[in-house]
């Protein structure tokens, strides 16, 4: 894939952070909060990359309107009680940013995240300056509709043969899909490869940092 891409476009949670199992606590224990079901693991799992307001709504289906707000809040008290650094990140994702950056390559981030939630991330990790645009579910439309990417991509003045999405999530797939380009799973984050691999990426990566020889290849 040398030479294929100018602009490579990474999820954040599950992608880049080991972060899935306290996401997965976070919602379990909003929902334990709001007096709702607890759910499994998978099932919050399965809407881990969606905005929060829309992860809530598929999560807890039968709650009032009133009580959305209070499971989102929950969930992003309890989220933000956690202090990240960069151990988090997965085993040589760091080093493989910096590399990618100083090829050349043009980097973003398209998260289900809020704006407040993914700076605070990128400080943490030390990472914000690698980015050359970063967008959240607050600032556009929730994933998997492809208007974060088609933002992306404008600002970077990039085209959709030269873009790669890299995401652990069903969600990120149907979007890079929706978005018409390319994407490489990595089979460590929200969905396992067999889930992931119907959504027909180049590969799947069981590590995020294995994509640095895939590139160079």
């Amino acid at each position: 894939m040398k030479n294929k891409f100018d602009l490579i476009i990474f999820d954040w949670d599950g992608t880049l952070i080991d972060s899935i199992d306290w996401i997965v606590h976070c919602l379990q224990t909003a929902g334990q909060q709001c007096g709702c079901a607890i759910p499994e693991p998978q099932a919050a799992k399965d809407v881990i990359g969606l905005s929060i307001t829309n992860a809530c709504a598929k999560l807890f289906p039968d709650v009032d309107q009133p009580t959305l707000p209070r499971l989102t809040a929950s969930y992003q008290q309890t989220y933000l009680s956690r202090q990240l650094s960069r151990e988090d990140l997965f085993p040589g994702v760091y080093q493989m940013l910096v590399e990618l950056k100083q090829s050349g390559y043009q980097l973003a981030v398209a998260t289900g995240k809020t704006r407040t939630g993914l700076q605070e991330a990128l400080q943490a990790t030390g990472t914000e300056d690698l980015f050359s645009i970063t967008r959240c579910s607050d600032e556009t439309a929730s994933k998997p509709d492809p208007l974060m990417l088609h933002q992306i991509m404008q600002h970077t003045n990039t085209a959709n043969e030269r873009s790669l999405m890299v995401g652990d999530s069903t969600h990120d797939l149907q979007m890079a899909m929706n978005a018409q380009i390319s994407a490489i799973a990595v089979s460590c984050g929200a969905h396992p490869e067999d889930i992931l691999q119907q959504y027909n990426p180049l590969i799947c990566l069981q590590q995020p940092a294995e994509l640095l020889n895939i590139i160079r290849g």
